[in-house]
């Protein structure tokens, strides 16, 4: 039976047999010693991680470690309001720091802390009782890599086309539509990035007709 580690763009944990292509914590143990899910987070440092590093290994939700969590991709984990992690994928943290400095009107070189992006992040994604937080803006301002949820669905926004997530990848297309208001998944400070230049990684089925 697999384990309640897969993420999806609405931040809910739940078990799956599909595999993901990132890895990331919630900033500790969320697991008890029978690696079941007992809290939504450890501390506010979300990261998304390489499956893969310097050959580490590691013994999937062993006790009193950190919590291994999977996504199908970076757009998912986004949406879910995890950033890249500032160790195992340095360069994509490094450009997402940059995106983030624009977003917020910084000028250029200016340094941005790790932990301010977590602070204002956490605000943004979950809030107690209510948990994953969401924010209605309009679809045709949506950037790419974006998340949505419509018709009980969650969408991903890429160019002129809304594609439905499933834990396997994209199996759905419609045409993005002009004047509607939807509910986001995607933080907005995390929309913010992406509108000033950070493009996610995708599942190959992104592209696939």
């Amino acid at each position: 039976m697999p384990l309640r580690n897969r993420v999806g763009p609405d931040g809910e944990i739940f078990a799956t047999p599909a595999r993901g292509t990132l890895m990331g914590n919630r900033g500790g143990a969320i697991h008890n010693d029978r690696r079941e899910i007992v809290r939504p987070y450890a501390s506010r440092r979300w990261i998304a991680c390489v499956l893969e590093f310097r050959g580490r290994h590691r013994e999937v939700m062993s006790p009193g470690r950190y919590t291994e969590l999977f996504f199908l991709d970076e757009a998912v984990a986004l949406a879910a309001g995890h950033r890249p992690c500032a160790e195992c994928r340095r360069e994509r943290f490094n450009a997402f720091k940059a995106a983030w400095a624009r977003s917020h009107g910084l000028d250029a070189g200016t340094f941005v802390y790790a932990d301010a992006i977590d602070e204002e992040l956490h605000g943004a994604r979950f809030s107690r009782p209510g948990g994953k937080v969401t924010w209605e803006g309009r679809l045709e301002s949506m950037p790419d890599g974006a998340f949505i949820r419509m018709d009980g669905a969650n969408w991903l926004v890429w160019g002129d086309r809304l594609l439905r997530w499933s834990p396997e990848g994209y199996v759905e297309r419609r045409e993005r539509c002009e004047n509607a208001r939807v509910e986001v998944l995607t933080p907005q400070p995390i929309a913010g990035v992406l509108k000033h230049g950070y493009t996610p990684g995708t599942h190959w089925t992104r592209a696939r007709e």
